[in-house]
């Protein structure tokens, strides 16, 4: 069972009500990230499991859908989600409404649009944060994709493309009145990268633009963090990203923090053990042997990075753990390894 332990009250109380995405009503108002390579079905249905409002597919390249290439439709996949929500990414307003076309077919009852990520091989090809260069290109890849479906469309952005160029309200102004029903703001602008903090002050302009919801984004690593950003930006919710590596349960956690202000523990080695067993064997199945055998090991590193320190073990136990579990060339080699490593994990935190 997760301990839970009461703090102090937020100044910041996010509403009790369900949050409404157009007409699709998400039970609370903790949002799981897009994470590019990361946030596939396997590790969103765990996040879902484990009490995540919502949670988005990563990053997904509308023109590749559409061309049938494999890793496109792997990447938006959303095999027992229960609210399937696929991000797309693209340049064009033609492969917009096809790739939106295609995923309403395969079940997506959300669709958002990528107008947020700052990688050079986005923004080089004018999608991601690019499209914030140029809003009159950009509102036509959302009216194209809002026209081309029936499934409510969200438009995650940063705050602009850098200091110079803070327009992520207007942005915001515009998708509202082409017919887009959510917003998420990342409080840096393209050019910082990750660098720095998040601003979440400055999602207050983008809150007070429009009446859609808004979704405060970057830097959400602790419960405490959840609430001074929605006091700082008034938005209707949080998004947690980089924090849910190895963690998957944090979403849900917060959730149950901002609704009751009580703060869980980690969960027991043994559940942990549990969920990452299950989530390596539903990515081998997911992405296939060969795919999913690399594609896991980082989510077997963050796990054993938590559960090593959940259980106070020393650098040097991790370290020999980790070697083991991430060069096993076999899938059954790689599982026995990480029962060995939470069993020593175990008995360090007992001793």
């Amino acid at each position: 069972m997760m301990g839970t332990v009461p703090g102090p009250a937020d100044s910041r109380q996010i509403p009790a009500a369900p949050l409404y995405v157009g007409t699709v009503a998400l039970p609370n108002r903790v949002v799981l990230a897009p994470m590019s390579g990361i946030t596939d079905a396997p590790f969103r249905r765990a996040a879902e499991r484990l009490g995540a409002g919502l949670v988005v597919s990563e990053m997904t390249a509308c023109a590749g859908l559409a061309k049938g290439e494999r890793e496109a439709n792997v990447r938006s996949r959303g095999d027992g989600v229960a609210i399937n929500a696929v991000q797309l990414a693209g340049c064009e307003p033609h492969w917009m409404a096809e790739g939106a076309r295609i995923v309403e077919g395969q079940g997506a009852q959300i669709i958002d649009i990528n107008m947020g990520c700052p990688s050079k091989q986005v923004t080089n090809g004018a999608s991601g944060s690019a499209l914030m260069r140029d809003l009159d290109h950009a509102l036509t890849l959302i009216e194209a994709t809002v026209n081309a479906v029936k499934v409510p469309v969200t438009l995650k952005m940063r705050l602009g493309w850098d200091t110079t160029s803070l327009n992520a309200p207007e942005l915001a102004r515009r998708a509202e009145a082409a017919g887009v029903k959510m917003i998420t703001v990342h409080g840096r602008t393209r050019c910082q990268f990750y660098t720095g903090s998040a601003d979440w002050t400055a999602v207050r302009a983008v809150k007070q633009a429009v009446s859609v919801p808004v979704i405060v984004n970057g830097d959400i690593r602790s419960f405490e963090d959840a609430g001074r950003a929605l006091e700082a930006s008034g938005a209707d919710a949080v998004m947690v990203g980089r924090a849910a590596q190895g963690r998957p349960w944090f979403p849900g956690q917060v959730a149950r923090y901002l609704a009751t202000n009580a703060r869980e523990d980690a969960p027991a080695l043994s559940a942990q053990l549990h969920l990452i067993d299950t989530m390596y064997d539903e990515m081998l199945t997911h992405h296939g042997l060969s795919i999913g055998r690399k594609h896991a090991r980082k989510h077997l590193s963050w796990a054993l990075d938590v559960a090593a320190d959940s259980a106070g073990a020393c650098d040097e136990l991790l370290k020999t753990h980790r070697a083991r579990v991430l060069t096993a060339e076999a899938p059954r080699d790689a599982r026995v390894y990480l029962a060995e490593a939470y069993d020593a994990f175990g008995w360090r935190a007992a001793a």
